[in-house]
């Protein structure tokens, strides 16, 4: 008897809850980013989360909740490859080094993940969707910040975390005095041979992490290309990715030749690393940034005359043309990656993250070859295609919207006027 007055009240309770709520979106025009074409007049259902259907000039169906937007530009949310939402200090005061040192030694992991809320909440309301945060978060911060979020407690974009990154000794680190050594492995888990980066993979997904990053060179310390194929294979061993910060012809083909699944960075890359890259399917996460954002660094941190300023922003550009040009050339795929740390931005977290697409159009790709860097490139890479990258019926309702047209000015995916993840208005 008790079992049954259980299954009564058990079915009590599901029929007391109240049905899931439907939405429709209502906006001038939606990007098909496959297509690189526009839908006009588009009604976009969503229902649980996910888009439930998209018809051209459709009608609102009977008891949904009605989202008109207007004359606006709908497309999907917006990947960002290559984050730290738990870093932010000022790189024109001092430089990397000891701004490192200053947070790794004056804040605890559980103050930097509430930093992260902050920079995350930043970056979801300018339209990033969802993130791969890589690093530098002390033990396990990332992993706080993105249970958080998925739980409901914060509000933030969807998370893809690495916890420490893999790394030779010192990890990135410059100089430091043997006391002070013991500040690297709260940031780093330095491996040294085959087996220890195979111990380090394993830790790391203990830990909680998603995918494993790898910092392949700092300076002269670059990790083998045995202990690369040893992080490869054994992360790819349980179907996890791998992320390698790589900068120069050494880094680059260990990376390259071991197999990862992107390669960060990589300002310096050889033709034949590239051609390992497409043949491989390893996308490039270049992490260029906008050349009006580097001035006070070059004036503060290096003293530079605006003159030779000029002449390294023309070289600058140049080479991050040439080199995305060559990868494109090659077969290689781009996905975009901000690597925004810097609390001296103009913008929001969020805002200054995005102007790295801006590079991408100054160097050669069209607009709508980078908004895929950030939709379809990004989500596959994620391994994610099936859910995200994309406004399409199953996939989480992940949307922005924009008064202009990206596909003209690629800017205006810095002015984002409604923000939607998985059905929840952030922004309106």
């Amino acid at each position: 008897m008790k079992r049954i007055l259980s299954l009564f009240a058990v079915a009590a309770v599901c029929l007391a809850q109240p049905a899931a709520k439907v939405k429709a979106i209502r906006a001038a025009r939606m990007l098909d980013v496959n297509s690189g074409q526009y839908v006009q007049n588009p009604v976009i259902v969503v229902e649980a989360g996910r888009v439930k259907s998209i018809n051209a000039g459709g009608s609102i169906p009977d008891g949904a909740e009605l989202i008109d937007l207007g004359r606006t530009t709908v497309l999907p949310g917006l990947i960002d490859c290559h984050t730290h939402l738990l870093q932010n200090y000022d790189i024109s005061i001092g430089g990397d080094d000891p701004n490192m040192l200053l947070t790794v030694g004056q804040m605890s992991t559980a103050k930097r993940a509430l930093l992260g809320v902050k920079m995350g909440r930043e970056d979801l309301e300018a339209g990033i969707t969802t993130v791969r945060d890589l690093g530098n978060s002390g033990h396990n911060g990332d992993v706080a910040l993105r249970d958080a979020i998925e739980a409901g407690w914060v509000v933030g974009p969807r998370m893809l975390v690495s916890t420490r990154a893999l790394a030779a000794a010192g990890g990135q680190f410059g100089g430091l005095t043997p006391e002070a050594q013991r500040l690297v492995e709260e940031e780093y888990a330095v491996v040294t041979g085959p087996e220890e980066a195979r111990k380090a993979v394993r830790q790391a997904f203990y830990d909680g992490a998603d995918l494993i990053k790898v910092i392949v060179n700092t300076g002269p310390r670059i990790l083998a290309l045995d202990e690369m194929k040893a992080i490869v294979d054994e992360a790819h061993r349980v179907n996890k990715k791998v992320a390698a910060h790589a900068i120069g012809d050494l880094a680059t083909r260990a990376a390259a030749d071991a197999g990862v699944d992107s390669i960060e960075h990589a300002y310096v890359i050889p033709d034949d690393a590239l051609k390992t890259m497409a043949e491989k399917k390893i996308f490039m996460v270049p992490t260029d940034p906008r050349l009006e954002d580097v001035d006070d660094v070059l004036k503060s941190r290096f003293h530079m005359t605006a003159e030779r300023i000029a002449q390294m922003k023309v070289q600058q550009a140049a080479s991050a043309k040439s080199r995305i040009q060559r990868a494109v050339k090659a077969g290689v795929r781009i996905a975009a990656g901000s690597d925004m740390y810097d609390g001296n931005a103009t913008w929001s977290r969020g805002s200054a993250s995005l102007t790295v697409l801006e590079s991408y159009v100054a160097s050669g790709l069209t607009p709508i070859e980078v908004i895929r860097t950030a939709t379809t490139n990004a989500a596959e890479l994620l391994g994610m295609s099936r859910a995200i990258g994309s406004i399409e019926p199953g996939k989480f309702a992940d949307i922005v919207g924009v008064a202009g047209d990206p596909l003209t000015d690629i800017g205006e995916l810095r002015k984002v006027t409604f923000v939607m993840k998985g059905g929840d208005v952030i922004r309106r």
